[in-house]
């Protein structure tokens, strides 16, 4: 009798996002802060990727994994800000059902292979200070393209089949999703089709995707922080933290948030939290995160520095032709 109440309803072909609400007001300047945000998070990673590729003195298995890190920021932020902009600026909140689905496989995929990628760069971190007489010959260029090549696919698949079964889904209304982009939960619940299936394989899935690389990267530390409290010097410990600190910084922010949203009890005052937070993760992280490893970094600074020397240079150069 279910199937057939559904059935008969009039299937919906877009939906609408609320976004960040109604008021004029706001979104005259949600517009240019966000659109602001953009730009600096693509100029910033972007950057970052330069420097990794065209640097000699980058090419390391933590900078490799830093520019991958950066080179799928970029791409994460812009399977969200574009089509958010758009709809700041003109208004517009409604979405196609295909194009739903679409943006939530590039948000979804592009999250769970920087779960991979944060664990693999931990494991790097704890190789360097907890094996440090083995570090060349363990991690190893090979590795590290195995890491990067099965944190991309991982990813990519995992999230490749739970759109697949999105898919199929039918939607019946009602048709507003109390977000600013495509998230899993907000777009499941307005399906009148059986979810059950979906929902069991995205908590596997999610769980073999987000939760284990958690639980490597966190033990990575607990190895790491053991070890380096163990260094008899004071300035061989900070150096060694240091070594570890500005990726810390972003697993904490980046589990941490997704922490409070996907997995914390739903109470009154996070759920009206969560927008906020989905923000920080989604769209913020991928800001700061050049930030940290630039301003925090001196080999990063030190190559910038060899970029900008070597293109004044090649200005003069052709200036004086």
């Amino acid at each position: 009798m279910a199937d057939t109440g559904w059935r008969n309803k009039t299937s919906i072909t877009e939906f609408v996002l609320l976004g960040f609400g109604k008021v004029p007001e706001l979104q005259i300047l949600l517009f240019p802060l966000f659109l602001m945000i953009y730009m600096v998070t693509v100029v910033g990673n972007m950057l970052i990727v330069v420097l990794v590729v065209a640097d000699q003195h980058l090419h390391t298995p933590m900078y490799f994994f830093l520019g991958n890190l950066s080179g799928l920021e970029t791409c994460y932020s812009s399977a969200i800000l574009p089509r958010m902009l758009a709809s700041l600026l003109t208004g517009d909140r409604t979405i196609s059902v295909s194009t739903c689905i679409a943006q939530f496989y590039f948000f979804a995929s592009l999250a769970a292979t920087e779960c991979s990628l944060l664990s693999a760069m931990s494991y790097d971190r704890y190789l360097a200070v907890c094996k440090p007489l083995h570090y060349a010959a363990l991690m190893n260029g090979r590795l590290c393209l195995q890491l990067a090549a099965g944190s991309w696919l991982s990813g990519c698949l995992a999230t490749l089949i739970i759109s697949s079964l999105m898919s199929q889904l039918t939607f019946c209304g009602p048709s507003e999703i109390d977000h600013f982009f495509c998230d899993f939960t907000p777009v499941i619940k307005l399906s009148c089709s059986d979810t059950n299936l979906i929902l069991v394989l995205d908590l596997l899935l999610a769980s073999l995707c987000t939760l284990f690389p958690f639980l490597l990267t966190l033990l990575s530390y607990i190895y790491i922080i053991i070890t380096i409290l163990r260094i008899p010097s004071t300035g061989c410990r900070q150096k060694a933290f240091s070594t570890c600190s500005s990726h810390l910084i972003v697993v904490t922010m980046f589990y941490g948030t997704i922490i409070i949203v996907y997995m914390l009890p739903k109470s009154d005052t996070l759920r009206d939290l969560n927008k906020m937070f989905s923000v920080f993760y989604s769209v913020l992280t991928p800001l700061i995160n050049p930030l940290i490893y630039s301003l925090r970094n001196k080999e990063v600074k030190e190559a910038l520095s060899r970029l900008i020397h070597k293109c004044v240079a090649f200005s003069r150069t052709q200036a004086s032709l």
